[in-house]
């Protein structure tokens, strides 16, 4: 399961360790850009070795790992842990990541008055309804 001398695939190492649900979805970040070994974006193709460092970004947040142990085939959870030592910077909390306007209970339908000023906030606050519409 695992490999004392040697490397591995990039795509297949980020799929083993479960940072990505599929190696596809792998493949595709590295494709995009999304992977960086050791400062360097890289290709699926491209060789990890222990030791390396692995950034991904990925659902709008960056993974900072640094390669413990390889492994070619996708290996459970706790395993997985084991496989890399995580130094990506905490998650945002969930309420400031996500803000949802809440109108109250019963109001209906907002009319043309309170759905422009919803924008108006939205806009300020980096939300949906971004620019001039």
């Amino acid at each position: 399961m695992s490999e004392d001398e040697g490397s591995v695939r990039i795509d297949s190492w980020i799929w083993s360790v479960r940072l990505m649900k599929t190696r596809s979805m792998a493949a595709t970040a590295c494709r995009g850009g999304h992977v960086r070994v050791n400062g360097e974006r890289v290709k699926a193709a491209h060789s990890v070795r222990t030791g390396d460092e692995v950034r991904l970004r990925h659902a709008g947040r960056e993974r900072i790992v640094v390669v413990k142990r390889l492994v070619k085939k996708r290996v459970g959870a706790p395993v997985a842990v084991e496989c890399y030592i995580d130094n990506s910077p905490p998650p945002p909390p969930r309420e400031i990541a996500v803000q949802v306007p809440i109108r109250d209970r019963g109001t209906g339908r907002p009319t043309k008055r309170d759905r422009r000023e919803m924008e108006r906030l939205w806009s300020r606050g980096g939300g949906p309804g971004e620019g001039p519409s």
